[in-house]
């Protein structure tokens, strides 16, 4: 009687935790490219910027 409730609250809380894991690897690797891609830009900036001053 009280079995597929319980299956279903651990299925949901599974299944929860599976997105929330996914978003959190998915968000680190974003703020990663986004990280490596400002490095990019500042070091291509950084030159253009010495020779101006």
């Amino acid at each position: 009687m009280i079995l597929w409730p319980a299956v279903a609250l651990i299925g949901f809380l599974v299944l929860t935790g599976f997105v929330i894991v996914m978003g959190a690897s998915t968000t680190a690797r974003y703020e990663r490219e986004r990280g490596s891609a400002a490095e990019a830009a500042a070091a291509r900036r950084a030159p253009a910027e010495a020779v101006r001053a």
